[in-house]
């Protein structure tokens, strides 16, 4: 039987796929998921002052609806890895795909506020089913040399749809008025913002009928043809395909399905790689980087900028966490996860501290002085380039990498689930903390992207160029 060292001999470390593009093209589908996840976390954005006046709610409750679709999201990251390992992770896909159409259509047709907070739950199990699914299938049908660069698809794509979403509503407020109110199609403007949704989700399933089965998933239902046949595809004929299937099936050979229960362990409960897992989904979250996609529109009007431009900040913003996803796309494999994480929170502790320090002065006529002001919008851009450089594609692609096969679903959906339950922390916590102190709120994020630094030089073990069977 060959081991775990004999790893290599199979050609799969250096394998090239004959067809790049088509293995770009698995990636990619499998990815449109995170575009569903960046467009509805976004959407919502141009949304939340029309809520607010709809259903005459105060800050509190507002962001209470805002944030229970994370709660969804971690239940649905919780229970998607032991969904994929009973029925497969393209049948786990095409189950999210169908509850993303489901919540686009009610959230675009409430009839109350409850009614819109429970399609949202909807939608956010939808979205953290694949959270998990995506980043885990990729890690699995990538070849170990693209690996870090496929598996950033899934980054890549939640920012395209962050950016999408911005596009949208700008095009439907301007087609509405300019108020989010105003009537399109018989029904007021954030109501159709919310439905768009549905043309993604279709196109999700649709995609999901198009891309193979991870062969490891195969290999532990006994379809070897059909792996041999998937692997050949996605990392070429030149490699050895039955010492492959053997070092899969030896590195899934102590295996059973993984549970909650195979997490346990070391001294705190869970075993130490979870712990960093949820501690890589903690700081990603903590650093308050949804603040800037779910509140920007309405942060930046807190501060006296005018609501058309506060919806134009928004948008530039967006391209700039594209422009530096694409450069963490670049570099990922070339200098791999550790050190992008680390240039990435000395970049977010900067402008984090700046935005700080320009909240901390007291508004004139209802607005920040100039300088302050300039400081806090260039500040803003520079958190986002980093965080997008680093933390928002590395992390990904080291959940996806850093747990052992035996574990590897299980351990996922946990850090996944961790990071919803911060993500909405972050989400419901800000519009108070805000009112009581948006210096001081930035003060704490900065804190949080600083503790980052020594957790990743300590915690964190490089993943770039290993075999998934080399993990633990």
């Amino acid at each position: 039987m060959t081991s775990t060292a004999q790893a290599p001999q199979s050609g799969a470390r250096t394998a090239h796929p004959d067809h790049l593009g088509h293995v770009i093209f698995i990636a990619a589908a499998a990815a449109m998921g995170g575009f569903l996840f960046g467009y509805d976390s976004s959407v919502i954005n141009g949304a939340v002052e029309a809520i607010r006046g709809r259903y005459d709610v105060g800050s509190a409750a507002l962001a209470q609806v805002i944030a229970i679709a994370l709660i969804g999201c971690a239940i649905g990251a919780a229970t998607a890895g032991r969904i994929a390992d009973r029925i497969g992770r393209i049948r786990c896909m095409q189950i999210a795909a169908v509850l993303f159409t489901i919540s686009a259509v009610g959230s675009a047709l409430p009839f109350a506020l409850w009614d819109l907070a429970f399609w949202r739950v909807v939608g956010g199990f939808a979205i953290g089913m694949a959270s998990v699914i995506g980043p885990a299938y990729i890690a699995e049908v990538a070849p170990p040399a693209y690996r870090g660069r496929l598996g950033s698809f899934q980054q890549a794509a939640i920012v395209v749809g962050i950016a999408i979403s911005q596009l949208v509503n700008w095009g439907l407020l301007n087609a509405a008025g300019g108020d989010q109110r105003g009537k399109l199609m018989g029904i007021e403007a954030w109501q159709v913002m919310l439905g768009v949704m549905v043309i993604p989700a279709v196109l999700y399933g649709l995609l999901s009928f198009a891309i193979p089965e991870s062969p490891r998933f195969l290999i532990s239902v006994g379809k070897h043809q059909r792996a041999r046949e998937i692997l050949a595809e996605v990392e070429g004929d030149k490699i050895d395909l039955d010492a492959r299937v053997a070092e899969i099936e030896h590195g899934m050979k102590s295996e059973h399905k993984s549970t909650f229960k195979d997490l346990l362990g070391g001294s705190f409960f869970f075993k130490p790689i979870v712990w960093v897992g949820i501690g890589l989904s903690v700081f990603q979250q903590f650093v308050g980087i949804n603040v800037a996609f779910y509140y920007s529109s309405t942060l930046w009007q807190s501060v006296g900028v005018d609501p058309s431009d506060s919806f134009f900040y928004s948008f530039t913003t967006s391209i700039i966490n594209i422009v530096g996803t694409v450069i963490a796309m670049i570099f990922v494999d070339r200098v791999g996860r550790k050190p992008l994480a680390l240039i990435g929170s000395i970049g977010m502790v900067i402008g984090l501290a700046l935005e700080a320090w320009a909240f901390s002065f007291d508004l004139v006529d209802g607005k920040l002085p100039a300088a302050q002001g300039w400081t806090a919008l260039i500040a803003a851009h520079i958190f986002v380039l980093f965080f997008a450089l680093s933390w928002g594609v590395v992390v990904w692609v080291f959940l996806g990498e850093m747990f052992p096969n035996r574990i590897r679903a299980a351990a996922l959906g946990v850090a996944a689930s961790a990071q919803w339950i911060a993500n909405w922390a972050i989400t419901a916590s800000f519009p108070s903390l805000a009112d009581w102190n948006l210096s001081a709120t930035y003060v704490i994020y900065t804190v949080f992207a600083a503790l980052s630094i020594p957790f990743v030089l300590k915690y964190v073990k490089e993943t770039k160029g290993k075999a998934l069977e080399e993990m633990g």
